[in-house]
């Protein structure tokens, strides 16, 4: 093979690596936050309450809750078909607990961002599978 067929097949696949590791980080959400404490928000009736309200837009938004409102509809409409693992085991606890211990606010999060109620539907599903 000659010199410049190696280099030619050797940029042509490093080209299309880069372009599909870019990709796949567009088609990803941040993991800035995957290392937020979840129990700790779980604990805490304030830091609940504020993500809540700031989710129904009752109530001002941190950094990380404003970008939480930006990507749910989109992780709701998808499956968290962009979420890491980390974050698909995140987002079910966090929804998990408000769905079981919350059911008021489950209800108004459900009507703003889950109107055919199948993420609730499947987590009680799967939970009578697990009893």
């Amino acid at each position: 093979m000659p010199k410049f067929a190696f280099y030619y097949v050797f940029l042509t696949l490093g080209l299309l690596l880069f372009t599909n590791v870019v990709h796949c980080e567009e088609n990803a959400y941040d993991i800035k936050y995957d290392n937020i404490d979840i129990d700790e928000i779980l604990k805490s009736e304030r830091l609940l309450t504020n993500y809540i309200n700031c989710l129904m837009e009752e109530g001002p938004c941190t950094e990380d809750g404003r970008e939480l409102k930006e990507t749910l509809p989109d992780a709701v409409a998808t499956n968290c078909s962009k979420c890491s693992e980390k974050q698909k085991a995140g987002s079910d606890k966090i929804m998990h607990f408000i769905i079981d211990n919350r059911p008021e606010e489950w209800e108004k999060l459900e009507a703003k961002y889950d109107q055919s109620g199948s993420y609730k539907l499947k987590y009680l599903n799967s939970k009578k599978e697990s009893d």
